[in-house]
């Protein structure tokens, strides 16, 4: 048959040896398990299968593209390095930003007057909101060992940020690691992929995937087919990580306990105020950002058996983000960040800038506006993911 292409072009007596047994669980089967770059560059960065160069070729796609040890070599080293004391500062000054815009609001409720607070308070949820963005790629780092060298540092730190963002640190961290080491694949990737037509149980989307609410629903249900409970430390995906997903569980439910108290003393329409809603724009903003990561027109999906780890983590996109690009740590830079997620934000730009130069061919990059680009491919995608069971190369146009 033809093959089809779619372009449609602990116990508590452990803890009096805490010393010795912190560093053990926050480590035991938990580090990162990316490939190294010798072993990458070992694995097959040129399709030899006849139907599958016929794929690629007639999408117009690249057959031979350098290996991930060959995009290295044009990269500073010292981008790869990570300074624990810089990346503290950063998740400090994020935290701080948010206390000042919180006594900021306060005090305009005491000082302006109500038709003006109408003005700053939408204000106020979107800077609150993106600064949450900010936290959360942080502990995005710590997540990918690029916070610090000391993976103690980075399960604390990570579970920091990401706990107050109401998200569970070391299940997030998994089902991540699983996107990066399947990005682009249409069978294996996370979230966001084309479905093929023996998988497809879902005939409407919701508008902009729920947006705030829908990153929610993954958090609780994942993508689509591909179930993950990433509040339940016992789901298959973390069945050798218990102990540590526990622990980010069990932070959870103490910050829970935390906003419940404050609830009690200050009322629901304060935890709306203050949180609730700068907690739904960030979502929102993670929606947004990580849809557009990985959607643009030309921007290949591989099956399978077409699929590569270089081919794979070219397929994403780079985007600026305007005004708050640098307040969200440069995540819209993403190119680079897939293929060497041990680079440190604050060193995504240099990096980038290498890249650009040595391979320019391989650069992704849109420049445009991002609820534009968002609205524009999202109806593409809604029109054009569903696709045939023997696709092998999907393209949107």
């Amino acid at each position: 048959m033809e093959p089809a292409y779619t372009s449609t072009k602990p116990s508590n007596s452990c803890f009096r040896k805490w010393p010795i047994l912190w560093p053990m669980l926050i480590s035991s089967g938990g580090e990162e398990s990316y490939q190294t770059e010798d072993e990458q560059a070992n694995a097959v960065d040129t399709i030899s299968s006849p139907r599958a160069d016929q794929a690629v070729e007639k999408m117009s796609l690249r057959r031979k593209l350098p290996s991930i040890v060959d995009i290295k070599k044009c990269i500073p080293p010292s981008c790869f390095k990570s300074s624990t004391p810089l990346s503290v500062y950063y998740m400090i000054r994020d935290f701080l930003i948010i206390v000042f815009l919180y006594i900021l609001i306060e005090m305009t409720w005491q000082h302006l007057p109500y038709a003006v607070q109408l003005l700053v308070t939408p204000a106020y949820w979107l800077l609150q909101g993106t600064m949450l963005m900010a936290v959360f790629v942080v502990g995005h780092d710590a997540g990918h060992g690029s916070f610090s060298t000391s993976e103690m540092v980075n399960t604390i730190c990570g579970n920091i940020c990401h706990t107050i963002v109401c998200c569970p640190y070391y299940m997030w961290k998994l089902s991540h690691r699983n996107h990066h080491k399947h990005t682009g694949n249409i069978d294996k990737d996370e979230v966001f992929y084309p479905v093929r037509e023996k998988d497809n149980t879902h005939t409407h989307m919701a508008p902009g995937f729920g947006l705030g609410i829908g990153w929610f629903l993954y958090l609780a249900h994942g993508y689509r087919h591909r179930v993950v409970q990433h509040f339940n430390p016992l789901d298959p995906m973390f069945h050798s990580h218990v102990i540590n997903c526990t622990i980010s569980l069990g932070c959870l439910i103490c910050w829970w306990m935390l906003l419940a108290r404050a609830t009690e003393s200050c009322g629901w329409t304060a935890l709306c105020y203050h949180y609730l809603l700068p907690e739904l724009i960030f979502g929102t903003y993670l929606v947004i950002i990580t849809f557009l990561h990985h959607h643009s027109e030309g921007v290949p999906w591989y099956g399978d058996s077409v699929w590569n780890n270089v081919r794979g983590q070219l397929s994403t996109v780079d985007r600026s983000y305007g005004w708050c690009h640098y307040l969200i740590h440069n995540i819209g830079t993403h190119q680079i960040h897939h293929l060497f997620p041990k680079i440190p934000h604050y060193h995504l730009e240099a990096a980038t800038e290498s890249f650009r130069k040595a391979y320019p061919e391989l650069v992704v990059v849109r420049n445009e506006n991002i609820l534009m680009a968002f609205y524009r491919m999202f109806q593409k995608f809604d029109r054009q993911s569903n696709i045939a069971d023997n696709t092998l190369v999907h393209v949107y146009q």
